[in-house]
């Protein structure tokens, strides 16, 4: 079995945790002020944190805030996000469509 890479980036009491894919190791950790649930979004080299009505776009590889906006007026609840990032849209096809290649030469 390949040995995973990449990161792993965990929402989890008012932080924001990134791994190591392959070993679980922690590569940094921000911490957000706020309450104890965070939601994630990652959106090409951004990481999009929603915690207490409250987002912050975090660096993905350092975990440095890039902003962060309150979101005067529109209350504590949980954030949900949805981004037309077309870069990572090219992105996400592009390694769907390699995954299916590299499938279909190994199965010759």
């Amino acid at each position: 079995m390949a040995k995973k890479t990449g990161i792993v980036y965990v929402g989890i009491g008012s932080h924001v945790v990134a791994l190591d894919a392959g070993s679980g190791t922690e590569i940094w950790k921000r911490k957000l002020k706020g309450s104890t649930f965070v939601t994630l979004h990652i959106d090409g080299d951004a990481l999009l944190a929603g915690i207490n009505g409250e987002v912050f776009c975090l660096d993905a590889k350092t975990g440095e805030v890039r902003w962060h906006n309150k979101l005067k007026g529109y209350g504590m609840g949980f954030v949900t996000f949805g981004t037309t990032n077309e870069v990572s849209a090219a992105a996400a096809i592009a390694a769907q469509q390699a995954a299916a290649a590299a499938a279909v030469i190994a199965a010759t």
